[in-house]
């Protein structure tokens, strides 16, 4: 799997991430701190990250800040993307399950090591739930994102 990686910051939790995905097999693409050369901005590395799973260029993104919050929050301004702050592992798990988040948002400060493979772990064997409620509830944010209203 081909997987964008933004932060803005170069600090041991966004490396570990990066070396933990290419551990597990994964193409990962690189931007903000990590890419030398690219600006640093939170709003922007995630945007880029996003975008690149908008137009299929990755299959998912993971995008980190300090708090995480301002990159989910970047991310999800991209149309078809549905980014999903987890700080834990059974919020991956859901966030993969019942919202079909192709963006995972990292906190910096809060994931160590440990759980930085919990939550990994979760989101990669977690796969969209086929519950007609949850289908029509990601169908409904992809309307949102065409900014059409419910019907």
């Amino acid at each position: 799997m081909r997987i964008s990686v933004s932060s803005d910051m170069d600090e041991p939790t966004a490396r570990r991430l990066v070396t933990e995905l290419r551990e597990r097999g994964h193409e990962v693409l690189t931007h903000g701190a990590l890419e030398p050369g690219e600006t640093t901005r939170w709003a922007f590395c995630s945007e880029t990250a996003a975008r690149e799973v908008a137009t299929g260029t990755s299959d998912q993104a993971v995008v980190c800040c300090w708090t995480g919050t301002g990159a989910s929050i970047a991310a999800n301004k991209v149309p078809g993307v549905r980014a999903a702050l987890c700080t834990d592992a059974y919020t991956a798990d859901g966030a993969r399950r019942w919202n079909d988040a192709n963006v995972l948002a990292l906190s910096l400060r809060l994931t160590s090591e440990p759980l930085l493979r919990e939550i990994l772990d979760a989101w990669f064997a977690a796969r969209a739930g086929r519950d007609a409620d949850d289908l029509e509830n990601v169908a409904h944010i992809g309307r949102l994102d065409d900014g059409r209203t419910a019907s």
